[in-house]
């Protein structure tokens, strides 16, 4: 298979890009224009938005495209975050429209990044893929602009990944997530009630290749696990699998006063079920959230 990934440079995107070489794929990785990677790898071809606005048959004959493509999310929310965080989704789906309209033939399958923040902020609702989105806050308000312009891509078969919080040991926010447990300073924070949709890296990646293979999915699909906890069952496991202690609490006004507005990554959150993928026969190789724990930061 001939795979085209925007964001393969990425915390996701570097992993997709490992598996898919591993099976004997083939990666063309699109990058900013003077952002292009000098490293060399057999399998990989390296490409400019640039390039593509004026040679698009660079990428004649691809199966797939992958968006992975946005300005991180983890940064102090400032009007001109908030912009760079909006507009890098949105220009990068109208980019992918215009590339697909430039290639014939058009390959069959985009999948376009998106995230679990599509259903809002809720502390007692449960969410699948049939439940309507819901703009509660900028996050939702970011994936639902985000979805809509993936909306204008002419692909026989649609794919929007409502990705939740990805776990690996060392890329991503759970280096951060885990940092007070190994300072024995773990705890709940804020009320410890709210809610985290999460998914280990490694069924992230297998999720990915999954839909790759399956031309029966389509649509929206969550990208987190069949286990949502609350941040206090989260923090707890976390403290399990190291032989910490989960004892110290953290306020919500403090995460307020460090973080502003992007303190409601922490305070706030969502409890969605993967169940497109479960009635598709997808099987997650670290289902709970002790699973994950115990590969993630357990003792061996």
């Amino acid at each position: 298979m001939r795979v085209a990934i925007a964001g393969g440079t990425g915390f996701i995107g570097s992993a997709l890009t490992d598996r898919l070489l591993n099976r004997n794929d083939e990666v063309f990785i699109i990058s900013r224009s003077g952002a292009r990677e000098q490293t060399r790898r057999p399998g990989v071809t390296h490409v400019t938005w640039d390039e593509l606005d004026t040679a698009p048959g660079l990428l004649e004959g691809i199966d797939a495209i992958i968006n992975l493509a946005g300005e991180s999310i983890n940064q102090r929310w400032s009007v001109a975050a908030k912009h760079r965080v909006m507009d890098s989704r949105i220009t990068a789906a109208a980019r992918i429209s215009k590339l697909m309209n430039s290639l014939e033939p058009k390959p069959p399958l985009v999948i376009n990044a998106s995230g679990i923040s599509a259903y809002g902020i809720s502390s007692n609702e449960i969410f699948d893929e049939s439940s309507p989105m819901k703009v509660t806050d900028f996050l939702s308000e970011v994936v639902s602009n985000w979805e809509q312009a993936a909306d204008a891509i002419p692909a026989e078969r649609l794919v929007k990944l409502r990705v939740g919080v990805v776990l690996d040991k060392k890329d991503g926010a759970f280096p951060l997530m885990a940092m007070p447990y190994r300072l024995f300073g773990g705890g709940r924070i804020g009320s410890g009630k709210q809610w985290l949709s999460w998914i280990h890296l490694e069924d992230m990646i297998r999720l990915i290749l999954f839909i790759l293979d399956h031309e029966d999915i389509s649509g929206p699909v969550n990208g987190s696990s069949p286990d949502p906890v609350s941040n206090d069952v989260f923090g707890r496991a976390i403290g399990k699998a190291m032989g910490r202690p989960h004892w110290f609490p953290v306020p919500a006004f403090v995460m307020k006063a460090l973080f502003g507005e992007m303190s409601t990554l922490l305070l706030d959150g969502q409890r969605a079920l993967p169940r497109k993928a479960l009635d598709h026969g997808f099987v997650f190789r670290f289902p709970t959230v002790d699973s994950a724990m115990n590969d993630l930061v357990g003792g061996r």
